[in-house]
């Protein structure tokens, strides 16, 4: 596709605006602000600018336009129904710094009864005492939830304590967190099941461990049968358990983490709740405590008084402070809000019944093809690997790119770092049996060409604007505008 500039044509214009009467301002300003020359511009009508910007938005992929199977990432489609909720005026066109009390007018009540009313939601959701809403991200909650965790034991005078242990198969952002909020990371190996070892893990124990951190159902997507003895043993050496909710999508109105022993978690409500993912954000990641970590949640804290009204408290003097400005990312939460709401209990469980209903089809129709290194069922995603397709010189990332090729999105691949050669499959509960049916037909074609003509996915992709890169040459000598 032509850039912009080769397109320009001199003289061409668009549509050119009569003189409004307003003095122009050119002449009053400093000359050190202003060109030397006029500013070299592309020369267009309205008509060409408009068709190279939408041609450039129907090169991108999203939920909207096809499956999007990334594994722990939950890609799903965002219902409109949330959309227009968001952008209804009385809530868009909102300022944080509005008057908030009731007798100073009052014009973000309404706002802030939807933050206490998902508090109350999420509470109840994930069996937890009390929910923020301000962490802007799931890596931001994350970070959120280990300073909780510091505050609790920097207040009980557990200075020795200095350690968070995280197992082989997390996300990479628990490590990460955990670095950032000054403590050591102890990684424990998972078993032959694809769970964190116990036997290592009790080997690991002792008075310098702070926390854990763990997601379950894990990066393999599967759900460890010995959570409640795990967060028992966290507990026994007064460490503090750290759900992380990337996967709650698998298991939301079925187990409560609170239920199993978590004391802090984070919910992605990209992930869970239906609100927008990618694109660098907005995001929105609240967290969740029980009940004797509650004083330790930022400022500030939505409170409902007596006569009904809602307000804000700052007086908090053991909460970690602010972690964000104002209140989070709002229209976010308010479009999982109004998902929660109209889904109710019932919705909320079909959601999860569904999406490992999908996950595990996917398994069981493509484990003839590619090998599956944890046979057991599945939750919300399978994890393959293309150590098969090795032998003819096919990786994971071939194989990506010859879904790309298919039309699809690819999965996630190379994670989680366990297995070697990994396809990390999530189809969510929003895809059709049309739709994955589709999709395996295209797996089971790719699987089939890497045994007879691998250098087709070599090639791959060939029908997109831009071809197969050199991945080594992209990364040391990037050039943007050769795209």
């Amino acid at each position: 596709m032509k850039l912009i500039f080769d397109k320009s044509i001199e003289g061409r214009r668009a549509t050119r605006f009569d003189l409004t009467g307003v003095p122009s301002a050119v002449g009053k300003l400093d000359s050190k602000y202003l060109r030397e020359k006029p500013a070299e511009l592309p020369q267009l009508s309205e008509c060409d600018v408009v068709r190279h910007f939408t041609a450039l938005s129907q090169m991108n992929f999203g939920v909207d336009s096809g499956f999007y199977p990334l594994g722990s990432c939950t890609m799903k489609y965002n219902p409109k129904m949330t959309e227009v909720i968001a952008s209804l005026p009385d809530f868009a066109n909102l300022h944080p710094l509005l008057p908030q009390l009731r007798s100073g007018g009052g014009l973000t009540q309404g706002a802030l009864q939807v933050l206490y009313d998902m508090d109350k939601m999420l509470s109840e959701i994930c069996g937890m005492s009390a929910f923020t809403m301000q962490p802007m991200a799931g890596s931001h909650g994350e970070l959120t939830g280990i300073m909780i965790i510091a505050a609790y034991h920097r207040k009980k005078g557990n200075t020795h304590k200095d350690t968070i242990i995280i197992p082989d198969s997390a996300h990479g952002t628990n490590p990460a967190s955990a670095a950032i909020a000054g403590y050591k990371v102890k990684t424990i190996p998972s078993d032959k099941d694809g769970d964190m070892d116990i036997e290592l893990l009790k080997a690991a124990l002792d008075d310098k461990v702070a926390g854990l951190m763990l997601t379950c159902p894990n990066t393999l997507g599967l759900f460890n049968p010995k959570i409640k003895q795990i967060c028992d043993l966290i507990h026994s050496v007064d460490g503090l358990t750290y759900y992380d909710g990337a996967n709650l999508n698998a298991i939301v109105g079925r187990v409560r983490p609170g239920d199993i022993g978590f004391d802090v978690m984070h919910i992605n409500l990209h992930k869970t709740f239906a609100t927008p993912h990618g694109g660098g954000g907005p995001g929105s990641g609240p967290v969740g405590v029980c009940a004797h970590l509650e004083p330790f949640l930022p400022v500030a804290v939505v409170k409902k008084d007596a006569d009904g009204s809602f307000r804000l408290d700052y007086d908090r003097p053991d909460s970690i402070g602010y972690i964000a400005p104002f209140y989070g990312n709002f229209a976010i939460v308010l479009r999982a809000y109004a998902y929660i709401l109209r889904l109710g209990a019932k919705g909320l469980r079909r959601v999860s019944g569904n999406a490992v209903l999908n996950a595990n089809y996917v398994k069981e129709k493509l484990k003839a093809y590619y090998d599956l290194p944890y046979t057991q069922t599945c939750m919300h995603e399978c994890v393959f690997s293309a150590v098969r397709q090795n032998e003819n010189g096919i990786h994971a990332l071939d194989i990506a790119k010859g879904l790309i090729d298919r039309g699809y999105h690819p999965p996630t691949i190379y994670f989680p770092l366990i297995v070697k050669e990994s396809l990390m499959i999530e189809p969510t509960e929003t895809e059709s049996k049309e739709t994955l049916d589709a999709f395996i037909e295209a797996m089971i074609e790719i699987a089939k060409l890497a045994q007879e003509n691998p250098q087709i996915l070599h090639d791959a992709p060939q029908t997109t604007p831009v071809t197969r890169l050199d991945d080594t040459k992209a990364a040391r000598q990037i050039d943007i505008a050769a795209l």
